[in-house]
């Protein structure tokens, strides 16, 4: 089985271009969050700096991230991405060290609920 691939990316966006990025992505959100492999997705806009937006990810693997970032939309953006932004992504890998928060708000399973 694959390890989960999982990063931090900060885009720090034009001020002239900060809220056509927040409407773009935020309409990416949850197509992505429902794609196969797609472990956690999250959009944040930073408090102090309106022009920093941080993208929290994880996926199930390497190659579910390849497909997410193979998809037309995806594609595209990558291709006209520096028309938002003042400075290239700034991606940090992470590691997962605790569960996804989808996993740890799904109820436990008891051995009655256990086919």
């Amino acid at each position: 089985m694959s390890a989960p691939c999982g990063f931090i990316l900060h885009a720090h966006v034009k001020p002239e271009k900060a809220e056509a990025f927040e409407t773009l992505f935020r309409a990416y959100v949850e197509p992505s969050r429902a794609e196969p492999g797609c472990v956690e997705y999250h959009m944040l806009r930073d408090a102090q700096d309106p022009n920093l937006f941080i993208f929290f990810e994880v996926w199930a693997s390497a190659e579910a991230f390849a497909a997410h970032t193979a998809l037309p939309h995806m594609q595209r953006f990558h291709e006209q991405r520096m028309d938002y932004l003042s400075q290239d992504f700034v991606i940090r890998p992470i590691e997962m060290l605790s569960q996804a928060s989808a996993a740890a708000a799904a109820p436990a399973r008891t051995s009655v609920d256990q086919p």
